[in-house]
């Protein structure tokens, strides 16, 4: 039986690759461009995910990251011509992993109500940084970049093409989500899961939990600064929104939506808000009352998410068959 499952595993993942290896010749550009940012998106929900799912965190500050890792990017593609693009990407992921642990030396002394807080108040605080420090920032007016085309010796890529983009995006941010995947099998991601149900236990039997929870809370803000620069070289432009509490808002929607304790959850999140915010921002500029109501239903009605509720339909189908078989026998 599980050797079955197994295979079915194998299959599916197989299928999925070979799917979005030609998406680019399957769906028009505007289509690609938008699957494309749920790709972004997806990554920077699932390390929120990570702190919120996981470790039972509630920040009102992963934007902080997410910026940070946006407007390193751009800057260091602006200040430093000839820096490959990757080697900036690696960069800019590094230096907004670094600011994640400083941010957690100071903001892990605490939980709870008085964490989420600090979270908003670090976030704040960053956003009034990038306000004023116009030479990096470019201020109000933001900034543009014009990304280098990446040299691969037996290739060349242009991220200014949608379908070299995807490519880009594709490989680098799917090993990125894959190493997540990986890390909630390991021990230490059991470690912090557990965490989030008995912390007191966990520390009891010798676990040190202030150092996991640190760690986690650093790799994550590193994940979301590699979300952030992609997000970037996908606009060519980085603005104060990438700072803002409402871009904190979005990631914790679409966490919300999918489902948070469930790694595909922030990914299905992501593509459901995405599209659905593409849509109905094309019907009309109230688009965000509708989205706020749509929070508050599932919030409200569907606790566990788009996931959870998958989960329940096919435990309602699973035994509607077994209720047939029984008849039939």
């Amino acid at each position: 039986m599980e050797s079955a499952q197994t295979r079915s595993r194998w299959v599916l993942g197989i299928a999925a690759l070979v799917v979005l290896g030609w998406m680019p010749y399957m769906v028009p550009e505007y289509q690609l461009r938008l699957f494309t940012e749920v790709i972004i998106f997806s990554l920077f929900a699932v390390s929120y995910n990570m702190i919120l799912g996981n470790a039972g965190l509630i920040s009102f500050g992963h934007a902080m990251f997410f910026g940070f890792g946006a407007y390193s990017v751009a800057d260091l593609i602006n200040y430093l011509p000839g820096m490959p693009l990757l080697a900036a990407v690696a960069l800019a992921t590094i230096l907004t992993t670094i600011v994640g642990f400083l941010v957690g030396c100071l903001l892990l002394r605490v939980s709870g109500t008085p964490f989420a807080l600090l979270t908003l108040a670090f976030n704040a605080l960053f956003y009034a940084i990038a306000t004023k420090w116009d030479a990096l920032t470019g201020g109000d007016d933001g900034v543009i970049i014009s990304p280098p085309e990446i040299n691969l010796g037996f290739m060349a890529l242009d991220p200014n093409k949608s379908t070299d983009f995807y490519y880009l995006t594709l490989v680098i941010v799917g090993l990125a989500l894959f190493a997540c995947w990986y890390f909630t099998r390991t021990a230490m991601g059991r470690t912090t899961l557990l965490m989030r149900e008995n912390e007191d236990r966990l520390r009891f039997i010798g676990y040190n939990t202030s150092l996991a929870r640190l760690i986690l809370f650093t790799v994550t803000a590193g994940l979301a600064g590699l979300a952030g620069s992609f997000y970037t070289l996908f606009y060519a432009f980085v603005s104060l929104e990438t700072l803002s509490i409402e871009m904190t808002t979005t990631v914790l929607l679409m966490t919300f939506i999918g489902g948070t304790g469930h790694f595909a959850g922030p990914i299905l999140g992501a593509g459901v808000y995405t599209y659905l915010q593409s849509y109905l921002s094309e019907l009309t500029e109230s688009w965000p009352l509708i989205m706020g109501v749509i929070f508050i239903l599932m919030v409200m009605f569907t606790p566990g998410g788009l996931v959870g509720i998958i989960k329940s339909l096919a435990a309602l189908l699973k035994r509607r068959s077994k209720s047939l078989h029984g008849q039939d026998g």
